[in-house]
């Protein structure tokens, strides 16, 4: 499982014109699952993401969590994040998750954040969505579940 995490102000998602999901500060996830991807990879993934410190403390230093600032996130589903370019001009999806997988997968996620307190809103799963994101810092994170970076 694979994210990418960024630091926002505030941040939206759109389906054909119309706002699906909306937030405050908090955190832009994007979501992606790959086909070797269990219930272990969510635990692991939410715990990390809603504890990393990465919100300024009274100090101006990165110690505060999501969690600590009652932050939110917008979680996307992300497919192509399991994109492989390193052959090619094309990217393989090979090791991307099938649809049905994948659904239940972003689904656990997202509970796996509420259940940790966390106020989520969400794209809408296999639809084309506009995202737009006023990016904190700004903050950019990227994260495997398999620790490959």
């Amino acid at each position: 499982m694979r994210a990418v995490v960024q630091r926002v102000k505030e941040a939206k998602v759109e389906v054909k014109g119309k706002i699906v999901g909306s937030i405050r500060e908090g955190l832009l996830i994007f979501l992606g699952v790959s086909k070797d991807d269990t219930e272990k990879d969510c635990d692991y993934l939410s715990n990390k993401i809603v504890n990393l410190r990465i919100f300024p403390d009274e100090n101006e230093l990165l110690n505060r969590s999501l969690i600590d600032i009652n932050g939110s996130a917008l979680i996307v589903s992300q497919f192509t994040l399991l994109g492989d370019c390193r052959k090619g001009r094309r990217p393989s999806f090979a090791n991307a998750a099938p649809p049905e997988k994948a659904r239940v997968l972003y689904e656990k996620f997202i509970e796996k954040v509420e259940e940790k307190g966390v106020h989520v809103e969400t794209g809408i799963f296999q639809e084309m969505m506009q995202v737009y994101l006023i990016n904190d810092g700004p903050v950019t994170l990227l994260l495997d579940s398999k620790k490959l970076f």
